[in-house]
């Protein structure tokens, strides 16, 4: 197999694992949905979540820092929801309807843990 052929196999495999990694993770969302329903503060759909993550064996971390760069320079620091197994990041809302800064705030957070959407 040449370089180029090696290089797909190798997204094909990453993006198999992203794709079974997130449907673990959308998985365990619907349960919490489904058992606890809508009405909510935001900090109960995070601890079931974090229930629920741990009794289906997801890798995940809690609430962790992120710096925010500038040329360089650390200018303040961010707090992600969940990130699972150190590639995806989970972004809870427990609202209504996404507004438009729900999304500049996921964008904001893919910049600054160099991550793609």
């Amino acid at each position: 197999m040449n370089r180029r052929g090696a290089e797909n196999a190798e997204r094909r495999e990453l993006g198999e694992e992203m794709r079974q990694l997130t449907g673990a993770v959308i998985g365990a969302a619907i349960e919490v949905h489904r058992l606890l329903g809508p009405g909510f503060l935001e900090s109960v759909y995070h601890k079931a979540l974090e229930v629920e993550f741990q009794m289906r064996g997801i890798s995940y971390k809690s609430k962790p820092p992120v710096a925010v760069n500038y040329k360089g320079y650390q200018v303040g620091e961010g707090e992600l929801d969940f990130l699972i197994s150190d590639v995806l990041i989970v972004e809870l809302k427990a609202v209504d309807k996404l507004a438009p800064i729900h999304e500049a705030q996921v964008i904001s957070y893919l910049k600054m843990t160099n991550q793609y959407l």
